[in-house]
């Protein structure tokens, strides 16, 4: 999972987002909202703190969660986060 974790650091970092980033307490906050939901496709909002706002596209699927986007909402900019491209 570790690994896992420090992917999605790193696609956020290679947005140029110059913030703190957990890919564990990311992982954590989308699995919490993903759970008990229904099959489908769901944007999960999180405000950070009260400038950075975090909105997530995740897809539910049969027997796990996919994180494919995350916008980051920042003062400056928006930061674009694609998951599910190389």
């Amino acid at each position: 999972m570790e690994q896992f974790f420090k992917a999605i650091e790193e696609k956020i970092r290679k947005s140029g987002y110059p913030g703190e980033v957990s890919g564990e307490v990311i992982y954590n906050e989308i699995s919490d909202e993903a759970e008990g939901q229904e099959k489908g496709s769901y944007l999960f909002m999180k405000k950070q703190n009260d400038d950075i706002m975090f909105e997530y596209r995740v897809d539910i699927l049969e027997d796990n969660i996919n994180l494919a986007t995350l916008t980051i909402h920042a003062p400056e900019r928006k930061y674009f986060i694609d998951f599910d491209a190389e």
